[in-house]
């Protein structure tokens, strides 16, 4: 049975590239050759596009003058043929290693090969003549040659470091190839490259290794791939090499955005090849989006104009081969512990000198807050207290009031108290419950005359009754309304508009997802921001379950649940970073989320993520909560967020006010975006 398209990486756009480590034979070009080809087979079943082969892996690298000596140049074109033959019925386009006669001089070149044909040759830029290198004594630079061709292998192919690749039959996989100390320069020729329209950049490598050179060579993959908004293929050469006078560690790894998604390991006697599916999907609206990148190409006298683009067929299968890629359920969260915590004192500081800064400008003297118990409360108040502690002001400044409704549950509203007391700020209740029942029946609401009608009206009127207080309590008391509203609801319109949740003097949580806010409250009893009695209030408020509590329990007791309502905050936060951060396709969302969140005991959790809470969600479970959230998020949501009070940004995954990362307009709609996911889908 033929797979559906949909579980095809080549559908949604990613690519799986390999960096290769064979074992070396010195100068053996033909034995370098047959380690060549056994890799290239291995790539073909493992479903490779594209591999990366070390620099001269097919010459030999540290052989010094034996590189003048005819045999052995005359070996390495028939190892190059050899490799060239076996490709034609294998899937995976090539760069090879080899060292090749041009002219009467001898180039460090990389060879692009696909189905049997020599795409182009690539001489090696810039030759270190310097420590333990003495490339200039061999070999000729390859800087300035451009627009020339070459015979080698039976084959007239194109020659010069103007070279890019392109699939004819595979959108936007382009890449190009340089070599080893090219990247070390001040100006890489991947860089124009990159802005030439390659999204894959190549480097083949016979770097030596010394004591922390691996971390430098990591470090410039990673700026290289960030700086060009590409992926970065890195393969240097391993075990077999020559050790007269240094060693060689086998070092490859795969870079994308500046983020590691795959390294070998380093000083393993087997040959092999580390695997990841790069996403140039991605990477293409990466560009599309960011101005810079553009405005770098045409100060650089578009380089697109000055170098060659050598299409191929490579025929992808476009079966099913799984994804080789680390995909986070909750993009929000990092999944080791430095980077958690390290964000998470970012994120929090944020927040708090935000605050503070908005109290330092106002000049006011007071802060009100609703504390209700919840998640998003809790934590502006922390955010606040932490705020006022840094402006040497007392905490009693902080005006939090707790105002219970039909639903309001004992536990959430003794948390409140309890957070309230244990921070030392002035604490006070106003039942809204009377209020409200006279708004109702004023508007002559049916629950006004006992009947059990729980609409929108009912949920709303006790909503905008709280903000309406804070208001007119922070007008009474010289204080600002603090929002406690998150960028997960904003995303859904999880909010009521105008005088309700929407609305606040500033919106602390406004770039905070649900998901990350629970990490934040626990890094802040981790890291012991607050003492052990205020510690022990947000533990208890973690472990309660999100509610509006608007709408009175039901029979079995069961209380209102927002995410029986708008999904999954799990799912909702994955869909919102991918829509808002890289514009992606739905289909692409819902193909990424499935990898992510089909099983429970793949991939990495959060650290310290409850073991009990670890789920998983089905294909027909995502599609329809990620329907729906198009639905909330293009169509029915954006003008409360054309609308929204000020608040910091906290994540590079965006924000969303207007005046910031997503501007929308307020009567769009969500059809084309429900469309493609329906059509894009395997039948549910």
């Amino acid at each position: 049975m033929t797979a559906h398209p949909f579980h095809s990486i080549h559908t949604h756009g990613l690519l799986r590239v390999g960096a290769c480590t064979p074992p070396a034979s010195v100068g053996d070009p033909a034995a370098n050759g047959r380690a060549a080809i056994a890799l290239v087979r291995e790539g073909h079943e493992a479903g490779a596009d594209l591999l990366v082969f070390p620099e001269l892996n097919l010459t030999s690298y540290a052989i010094d003058d034996l590189h003048l000596q005819d045999a052995l140049c005359d070996a390495t074109e028939a190892a190059l043929a050899e490799v060239v033959a076996a490709s034609a019925e294998l899937r995976p386009a090539l760069l090879l290693g080899a060292a090749l006669r041009r002219n009467g001089r001898l180039y460090n070149c990389a060879v692009g090969v696909a189905r049997g044909r020599i795409l182009g040759v690539v001489p090696k830029t810039y030759l270190p003549n310097y420590r333990e290198y003495y490339e200039k004594r061999w070999f000729a630079p390859g800087a300035g040659l451009t627009g020339l061709t070459m015979r080698v292998a039976g084959q007239e192919v194109p020659f010069g470091t103007d070279l890019i690749f392109a699939a004819d039959d595979l959108p936007d996989f382009v890449f190009h190839a340089e070599i080893c100390e090219d990247f070390w320069s001040p100006l890489p020729p991947s860089t124009a490259g990159a802005m030439a329209g390659a999204l894959v950049l190549c480097n083949l490598s016979a770097s030596n290794i010394v004591i922390g050179k691996a971390r430098d060579r990591e470090m410039l993959c990673a700026s290289q791939s960030a700086r060009t908004l590409s992926a970065y293929v890195y393969s240097a050469a391993g075990m077999g090499e020559s050790t007269t006078d240094l060693s060689w560690d086998g070092q490859g790894s795969v870079h994308e955005l500046g983020e590691l998604l795959v390294a070998s390991d380093r000083f393993d006697h087997a040959a092999g090849i580390v695997y990841a599916d790069v996403d140039l999907e991605r990477l293409r609206l990466e560009r599309m989006r960011t101005g810079t990148f553009n405005d770098c190409a045409t100060a650089s006298g578009h380089p697109e104009t000055r170098f060659r683009r050598i299409g191929f067929d490579h025929v992808p299968t476009g079966g099913d081969i799984g994804l080789l890629r680390p995909v986070r359920r909750y993009p929000f969260v990092p999944n080791t512990p430095d980077r958690l915590d390290d964000d998470c004192y970012e994120a929090f500081n944020i927040q708090v000198e935000g605050l503070r800064q908005r109290l330092v400008a106002s000049g006011t003297k007071r802060l009100v807050i609703g504390v209700s118990g919840g998640l998003d409360s809790t934590h502006a108040l922390i955010v606040a207290a932490k705020a006022f502690d840094r402006l040497e002001r007392p905490r009693s400044d902080i005006l939090g009031f707790t105002m219970p409704g039909f639903a309001t549950g004992e536990a959430t509203k003794g948390n409140a108290w309890k957070l309230m007391r244990a921070l030392g700020i002035t604490g006070d209740e106003i039942d809204i419950r009377p209020a409200a029942t006279q708004m109702l029946a004023d508007m002559d609401h049916p629950f006004a005359k006992g009947e059990p009608v729980y609409d929108v009206t009912f949920e709303n009127v006790q909503a905008g009754l709280r903000t309406d207080y804070l208001f007119r309590l922070a007008n009474q008391r010289e204080a600002l309304v603090l929002g406690t509203g998150d960028l997960s609801e904003l995303a859904l319109g999880w909010c009521t508009y105008g005088v309700g949740d929407h609305m606040s003097h500033y919106g602390v949580n406004a770039g905070v997802p649900k998901t990350l806010i629970q990490y934040l409250i626990r890094w802040a009893i981790r890291t012991d921001q607050f003492d052990a009695d205020t510690d022990a209030v947000l533990d208890a408020i973690l472990n309660t379950e999100i509610s509006p509590e608007l709408v009175p329990a039901d029979s079995s007791g069961r209380m209102q649940s927002t995410e029986d309502r708008v999904g999954p905050y799990a799912l909702n936060d994955f869909f919102l970073h991918h829509v808002v951060r890289f514009g992606m396709r739905p289909s692409k969302i819902a193909f990424l989320c499935w990898h992510a969140w089909r099983n429970a005991a793949a991939g990495r959790w959060p650290i310290d993520f409850p073991e009990d809470a670890k789920g998983s969600y089905d294909l027909p479970t995502i599609a329809a909560w990620l329907e729906k959230f198009l639905w909330r998020f293009f169509q029915t949501s954006q003008f409360k967020r054309s609308a929204l009070p000020n608040g910091p940004k906290v994540s590079g995954g965006g924000a969303l006010s207007p005046r910031g990362d997503w501007r929308a307009p307020s009567d769009g709609v969500a059809g084309p975006w429900v469309a493609e996911l329906r059509a894009g889908l395997p039948p549910l």
